[in-house]
């Protein structure tokens, strides 16, 4: 009992020292956005190299895979084109792009730092991983709808892949930008360009590319105004994103199960990029916001088919070398907080001690690793009678009193709200008055 009390409190000093690191960088994070402007800057490209060069320096010895950004599109869109992500900024046409050309030279210069100074003696490998929806035209026969289909995918994962592999932006990327540029009165192309020898330098800095794959959209054309108050990132490409009603779509509201999309990007990347080392380094489907069921059978399908149509790509050639499911357990989901839950382990986070309760498809995730394939039908009934009974049991446990849950939202968030907006709106009222009286 003692030497578990040690371990607990070790436990304890370790989480302290973590926070106090964590909530470290995010001050030096702070300082970077405040005082250069983040990404806008291109002291960035240094200062991310020299963080880079110490995590070599630090960590090199066991690790040997290492991924400069994750996810990068989202960094620069939901950054610095629609403000949605941190730092909030609302640059459109101009912002998401002078992001995403100094995060591409910042990874390109960790890469030759790693690949002249670390490669050596560590024996690693430098990539980056790349979000990437499929999009597949409305109407294969319409050649308007192939090409937004094809611009969709350009403007996505090209975007970073394409300077990445071959030294420069897609071309329709720089013709579509550069035109409504022109048009819109500009001098210059919104889109910055690469000097001759930074072309050069940035390509090829890939030994393996990630990919973070989810869902797939139907694309047609559609011929979006030039001016320059409507310019953006999501104007500049004229297309628009439709689903199919009869797709599933368990949670998010932006995820759809859409499982051959996946086969279709991954060859897409084989024929565009020569075939490279592809880590799958997200894939997977969220719940709705409530729900705390154990029995996820639309999760236990949805890996099902998509690991489904990986398999197929790797039968196409495709360099399918990992995959990562998304992910071990529920967590922080960016701006939508812990309402959209991702996890194979369900986290209930009204209690304090976080405790995790497995969900059916962890059985089966755990039984595709095992096996290195899918598992036969009668192990399969096996563990989902065992799964249903755990479910039963559990989610008793998870249904705790909602009107408790309730009463705390409304305590915790709803009351201290309520109350600032009357003691603003008095402070308005009274000033109005004063006012009139003077």
């Amino acid at each position: 009992m003692h030497s578990r009390l040690q371990e607990l409190k070790k436990e304890e000093e370790t989480l302290l020292k973590i926070k106090v690191m964590l909530q470290d960088q995010l001050n030096r994070l702070k300082v970077l956005q405040e005082k250069y402007g983040g990404w806008q800057n291109i002291s960035m490209v240094n200062h991310f190299n020299e963080f880079a060069n110490l995590c070599f320096e630090r960590f090199g010895n066991r690790v040997k895979y290492w991924i400069t950004f994750n996810n990068p599109w989202s960094v620069a869109v939901e950054g610095y084109e629609t403000g949605e992500h941190a730092p909030g900024l609302k640059m459109r046409g101009t912002g998401a792009y002078k992001a995403a050309h100094h995060i591409i030279k910042a990874h390109a210069k960790v890469w030759h730092t790693y690949d002249t100074q670390w490669r050596g003696k560590q024996k690693g490998l430098v990539g980056i991983s790349l979000s990437g929806d499929w999009g597949e035209p409305v109407d294969i026969s319409n050649q308007k709808d192939i090409e937004a289909a094809e611009r969709y995918v350009q403007f996505y994962l090209g975007w970073f892949a394409t300077p990445i592999f071959h030294g420069d932006y897609p071309q329709v990327m720089k013709d579509f930008i550069g035109r409504k540029s022109v048009q819109q009165g500009l001098g210059t192309s919104r889109l910055p360009t690469f000097s001759p020898q930074e072309k050069s330098y940035i390509k090829g800095t890939c030994d393996f590319l990630g990919i973070g794959h989810f869902t797939t959209r139907y694309i047609t054309q559609k011929n979006y105004p030039s001016g320059r108050s409507s310019s953006s990132y999501f104007t500049d490409r004229d297309l628009a994103e439709l689903v199919d009603p009869r797709w599933p779509d368990p949670g998010s509201e932006w995820l759809y199960s859409v499982p051959w999309g996946f086969r279709r990007l991954l060859n897409f990347v084989k024929t565009q990029y020569g075939n490279p080392v592809i880590y799958v380094t997200e894939n997977g489907v969220s719940e709705k916001m409530l729900c705390t069921e154990l029995c996820d059978d639309w999760r236990i399908q949805y890996y099902k088919d998509y690991t489904n149509e990986m398999l197929k790509a790797i039968k196409d050639g495709v360099n399918v070398k990992g995959y990562t499911a998304w992910s071990l357990l529920d967590k922080f989901e960016w701006d939508e907080g812990y309402s959209e839950r991702f996890g194979l382990y369900y986290v209930d986070f009204r209690n304090k001690n976080k405790p995790r309760y497995p969900k059916a498809s962890v059985q089966f995730y755990k039984r595709i690793i095992s096996s290195n394939g899918f598992p036969n039908q009668r192990e399969v009934e096996n563990w989902r009678r065992k799964a249903v009974e755990t479910c039963s049991s559990s989610n008793h446990l998870l249904a705790a009193d909602p009107l408790t849950s309730h009463m705390e939202m409304v305590t915790e968030i709803v009351v201290p709200t309520v109350c600032t907006l009357s003691i603003l709106l008095s402070a308005i009222f009274l000033m109005f008055l004063l006012r009139r009286r003077n």
